[in-house]
């Protein structure tokens, strides 16, 4: 008995065993089609139309394919809005890859600002020459070095002059002798205030009408005074040296007002205009900026740089802009009209034409050529081909890394032809014929097979190779 239950047992468990594979095994066969039948009623299945280029040229096939770059053309589903021509389609995951930044255009004035550089120059209305208009000797040189500043009305320099002195002895006796026939000698007194009022008129033309130099009373010493607090650039003659009449002895220089003198491109020039505000900065005064308004506009060319002098007047009380420093000048060109405004970046100059990309949807891009107006820093004034507004592509690392891809794009915006008029219908290239030297074409049969020639004995061998 206990045999018996025993093996009773042992079946019992090998028909539920069996049972089990048997119903596991029928189990697997089914569940994939009920997954795939419940997949295909969540998520129902979309006619592909044609596959376009992902490059949005006007170039479409009716199977999968990839473009010249290796890149998949995009599938276009029914009820999918078509892709005008030209038009470049992106993918969220792309655009977000290649680092595509947007913006608005803008409408504003543009404030056109002109970077030169420039340097600091003598202003040319406070230079002085002293040049007495006798002859005579230096006697006593007071402004003896070059740098030397004087102040207005200091002593230069103590003159002796022979000619001075017989100038003033004669209008000293000939006053005396007039006044002194003024009573008895009508004719005599008359004669003598001529010869008075003569060398009174030549002692006015030598600029030394009553000039006694200091205190001493000697009629044949002058004393040459600084016209204005200026700084000695020039001392050309030493003490004790002789001089003729009209040769420069001393050159002075007023440094309170300088020049700055820029040189601006001439297709910047015309930006400009005087009372424009400026400034100025060097190196050689490091974060000091000096400002100013432009005096004037050098209405000649330079031939050799091509370049255009503008000169600003800065003052200069602390006598730090020294001439000869070299610096940047910055112009501030006068406001432009109001005008639909974009980053420079937003531009695509092919040379010939400018372009850029309007996102017109989410992902998709249009070329679209424009006209530009000024440019001002980073910004640039667009006159035609796009509104305020409308959203522009600013950055892009494909416009730089697929320049090439880029310039076919814009390409394809003209009407195509050919060859790439075949491929946008999808058609198949003509077969090639060859011409031997004979003159007999070797074609392509209706079924592909190369057909071979009849005056080749070999023909049949080759065919069969």
């Amino acid at each position: 008995m206990k045999t018996s239950h025993w093996m009773g047992f042992v079946m019992i468990v090998l028909l539920a065993l069996g049972s089990g594979w048997w119903l596991g095994r029928t189990g697997a066969a089914v569940d994939p089609v009920a997954q795939q039948d419940s997949a295909s009623v969540a998520k129902p299945q979309r006619r592909v139309l044609y596959y376009r280029n992902p490059m949005g040229l006007p170039d479409t096939s009716p199977v999968p394919k990839k473009d010249s770059m290796g890149m998949d053309y995009l599938p276009v589903y029914d009820g999918e809005a078509p892709v005008e021509p030209g038009t470049v389609v992106l993918p969220p995951e792309k655009v977000q890859r290649l680092g595509v930044r947007t913006m608005r255009a803008t409408r504003e004035s543009l404030h056109v600002e002109v970077r030169a550089s420039a340097s600091v120059r003598v202003d040319e209305t406070r230079q002085f020459a002293i040049a007495p208009r006798f002859e005579g000797w230096i006697e006593r040189l007071h402004a003896n070095q070059t740098g030397m500043a004087v102040r207005r009305g200091q002593a230069l320099m103590v003159l002796y002059s022979p000619a001075l002195l017989a100038a003033q002895e004669e209008y000293r006796i000939a006053d005396e002798a007039a006044r002194r026939l003024d009573g008895g000698d009508p004719s005599g007194a008359a004669a003598m205030r001529q010869l008075r009022d003569a060398a009174r008129i030549r002692l006015r033309n030598w600029q030394a009408t009553g000039a006694r130099l200091g205190g001493t009373g000697d009629p044949a010493r002058l004393a040459i005074v600084a016209p204005a607090d200026a700084v000695v650039v020039d001392k050309p003659v030493v003490e004790g040296e002789r001089f003729e009449a009209g040769q420069t002895v001393l050159r002075l220089v007023d440094l309170s007002s300088v020049w700055v003198v820029a040189e601006v491109p001439v297709s910047q020039a015309a930006e400009l205009g005087t009372g424009q505000r400026a400034r100025f900065e060097t190196p050689s005064l490091p974060g000091e900026v000096r400002e100013g308004r432009i005096d004037f506009i050098q209405p000649l060319v330079d031939p050799g740089s091509r370049t255009v002098a503008v000169r600003l007047v800065l003052p200069n009380p602390d006598g730090m802009l020294r001439p000869g420093l070299f610096g940047e000048v910055l112009l501030l060109g006068r406001p432009d009209d109001l005008a639909t405004v974009v980053p420079r970046s937003a531009v695509i100059d092919s040379g010939t034409r400018q372009v850029v990309l309007v996102e017109i949807a989410e992902g998709r891009f249009e070329p679209r050529t424009v006209r530009l107006g000024r440019r001002a820093a980073d910004r640039v004034a667009v006159l035609e081909g796009l509104a305020e507004g409308e959203t522009v592509v600013v950055s892009a690392n494909f416009l730089i890394d697929a320049e090439s891809n880029l310039s076919s794009a814009l390409q394809g915006l003209e009407p195509a032809a050919g060859t790439d008029a075949m491929h946008s219908h999808g058609g198949a290239e003509k077969p090639v014929e060859a011409v031997d030297h004979s003159g007999h074409r070797h074609g392509a049969s209706d079924d592909g097979a190369v057909e071979p020639d009849p005056a080749d004995p070999h023909a049949g061998h080759h065919q069969g190779h």
